[in-house]
């Protein structure tokens, strides 16, 4: 199945310390009803999943006849990715599974509302995410969750993870924080936001093994194989689908392409070793600014 990421615009009711998206919502305009439309339509031709993400989409009005129109053009899989807020009021997820939705990904990024709240920036955006979490799965829904990995949570992963348990979501993946160019930019931001991946894949590889012993899909993004020794089937690139991107006015119609050849690298040592041909590497900007020394080759 082929999938399309569409971001409908960057306006959000967040404002987390980490996002990749930066100051999109200042600069860009929103996509507006005819623009998805026409989107849908066009891609519709040669994909049959869609992601409506962002921004946060939820907090767009159209949302609900977006859904429809999606599922009416004829596609298949449709998925809400959004900081998962909105799914606190019951009567809006049962909306939207009426419409069409047929998977739900929301992002957690603390154990507690002290650590995912001051990431979201947003008072209450914890107890509303997870109480959005439990109302899914009253309805039975497909929760996948998401959770970045930053300087201010790494620590927090098991617990994290613990909570995802207990929360029964179906899967939930730990993505290695990607550095914005606000971030890249300023000293002081990268050392309080972009932890080490020394330091944080310690316990996120203790968060992998509470999610796998409960029996959940656990997924880590943008971290390459040398640091994965023995958690290698959980390195998230070797499922992701083949997915075309609608950024802004961007459109990449093979994000996977784009990740390999542009959004990420390699270093000067990774030709020996033995993932090399399979790991992706990590977003650019981190060995940019921390250079290579931590990425140690597999052996072949």
């Amino acid at each position: 199945m082929k999938r399309l990421d569409l971001k409908v615009g960057f306006q959000c009711n967040n404002r987390c310390t980490f996002c990749v998206q930066g100051d999109k919502r200042f600069t860009c305009k929103d996509k507006n009803d005819k623009e998805i439309r026409s989107i849908l339509s066009k891609m519709s031709k040669d994909h049959d999943e869609v992601v409506f993400t962002g921004g946060e989409p939820t907090i767009r009005k159209e949302l609900l006849d977006w859904v429809n129109y999606a599922r009416e053009i004829g596609y298949k899989n449709i998925q809400i990715q959004t900081n998962g807020r909105m799914f606190s009021y019951i009567n809006f997820c049962r909306a939207l599974i009426k419409s069409g939705v047929t998977e739900f990904s929301p992002a957690l990024h603390g154990s507690t509302a002290k650590v995912h709240d001051s990431l979201t920036q947003a008072p209450g955006s914890f107890d509303q995410t997870t109480q959005g979490i439990r109302n899914l799965k009253k309805l039975g829904q497909h929760v996948i969750t998401n959770s970045v990995i930053t300087k201010g949570n790494y620590k927090d992963i098991p617990k994290l993870a613990q909570l995802l348990v207990d929360l029964k979501v179906d899967q939930f993946q730990f993505a290695f924080i990607h550095i914005n160019e606000i971030i890249a930019n300023d000293p002081k931001l990268t050392k309080t936001i972009v932890p080490r991946y020394k330091d944080a894949i310690p316990f996120v590889k203790k968060g992998i093994d509470i999610g796998a012993k409960a029996g959940i899909t656990v997924m880590v993004e943008a971290t390459p194989y040398c640091f994965m020794k023995g958690y290698e089937k959980y390195v998230s690139e070797q499922y992701i689908p083949f997915a075309s991107v609608v950024d802004n006015d961007i459109v990449t119609m093979d994000y996977g392409k784009y990740r390999k050849n542009e959004g990420k690298s390699k270093g000067p040592l990774c030709s020996t070793c033995k993932k090399n041909d399979v790991c992706e590497g990590p977003w650019r900007e981190y060995p940019q600014i921390f250079g290579w020394s931590e990425f140690i080759p597999l052996k072949k």
